[in-house]
């Protein structure tokens, strides 16, 4: 039986340019600076898969999902037109919160979910809720699967999509004999480190996660300290190709600190900085302070690639969301990674994961990916829910001068 934890604040951080959601305060700022919670939403629509495989006979036709009251799962499985069987009441919200939840909370109702009989949880968050379901599952011979609806996750214990958890989810309630199972670790950040120039994820827990290529995310990997040097010529790349009055929107991660470097800026380790000309107009950008200065002039947004993963957007650069791209027009991303990442891909597409179906799809197809000075690779680009195509055997490499918005 499936069960179901929706954190109701994941995510509210991101296009707020904060880099976590958790604790009143925290919220209070993202609200502060017009970010709304997106959680019960992507839930909604991993559900909808589940559901619609009830009604085609795919499962075993049961629309009940064991989840916990109010927004902590209940409203999003109404929503997708299931049933709830409510194991967990939430206790009462931390004063000044956007809504009921806490860490407490989200570990107490994967116990309960347990206890209820639930052989896959489901949950709607990032690394930290990540954290919290694996604190209450324990040692607990039960699956579970991330629903990607957080500021960060690094964890290779999500879907690449709602819906694509949401298939997972219907082919595991669909077999007897379930989907293969792997132990997958639950990473998270040290917040402490946050103003480091490099900030890497740390074990915190092992999660039994339902596997099938190309649905389930794999982990994020560090670029090794001998690839440095590639990391340098990739940034140097860049750099030669922006050019006078366009304002560049450097997104987060250690190749866009080399970046801000070799430029003479100051970047913000997990944030999206905009960039004039050799000067920082904005650090650690919000949603609504990307889309004021996108307003003012030229604008392209410089972004890298997740080693391991393959992300491009909706993986801790949530700031750069739909409205901010679109505002970009036809063009709106620069792409700069060392070679290696892309050879390390194994011809796995680059990711897009911006919430809007319509503009990941136009963001499809093949990216130029400033690898050095004067090199590029052409790659193929994919949204996370679009039909799989074999993919090519290695990105092609084309001799240039860089590329320009």
């Amino acid at each position: 039986m499936l069960g179901l934890i929706v954190n109701p604040v994941a995510g509210v951080g991101g296009p707020a340019g904060l880099a976590g959601s958790d604790g009143a305060a925290v919220q209070r700022r993202a609200a502060d600076l017009g970010a709304r919670p997106r959680a019960a939403e992507r839930a909604r629509r991993a559900l909808e898969v589940v559901a619609d495989a009830a009604v085609d006979g795919a499962t075993d036709g049961s629309r009940v999902v064991l989840t916990a009251g109010g927004p902590l799962g209940e409203h999003a499985v109404l929503a997708a037109g299931l049933e709830p069987r409510v194991v967990y009441e939430a206790r009462a919200p931390e004063a000044g919160a956007m809504l009921a939840t806490t860490s407490a909370d989200t570990t107490a109702a994967a116990r309960a979910l347990v206890a209820a009989g639930a052989t896959l949880v489901l949950f709607a968050g990032g690394d930290g809720t990540a954290r919290d379901v694996a604190a209450g599952l324990a040692d607990e011979p039960v699956a579970a699967l991330g629903i990607p609806a957080g500021v960060k996750m690094y964890s290779p214990v999500f879907a690449v999509s709602p819906r694509a958890a949401g298939a997972l989810a219907a082919a595991w309630d669909a077999s007897s004999s379930r989907l293969p199972v792997q132990e997958r670790e639950v990473l998270d950040i040290d917040e402490a480190e946050l103003g480091r120039t490099r900030v890497e994820p740390r074990l915190h827990a092992m999660m039994r996660v339902p596997f099938r290529a190309g649905r389930t995310q794999a982990r994020k990997a560090a670029t090794p300290a001998g690839e440095q040097s590639a990391v340098v010529a990739a940034a140097r790349g860049a750099v030669q190709a922006m050019r006078p009055g366009i304002r560049y929107l450097l997104g987060p991660g250690g190749t866009m600190s080399e970046v801000a470097r070799q430029l003479g800026v100051a970047k913000t380790p997990l944030g999206v900085d905009v960039v004039l000309d050799g000067r920082v107009l904005l650090a650690g950008a919000s949603e609504q302070g990307l889309l004021d200065e996108v307003s003012r002039g030229p604008a392209a947004a410089v972004v890298t690639v997740i080693g391991g993963q393959g992300f491009l957007l909706g993986r801790g650069n949530q700031q750069l969301s739909a409205r901010v791209l679109d505002r970009l027009g036809e063009r709106p991303l620069i792409v700069v990674a060392p070679e290696q990442k892309l050879i390390d891909l194994g011809g796995r597409p680059l990711l897009v994961d911006t919430g809007d179906p319509a503009l990941d799809t136009r963001l499809a197809g093949f990216a130029t990916v400033i690898t050095g000075t004067g090199t590029t690779s052409v790659y193929p680009v994919r949204a996370p829910d679009a039909p799989s195509e074999p993919p090519a055997s290695e990105p092609l490499e084309i001799e240039g001068e860089g590329h320009a918005p």
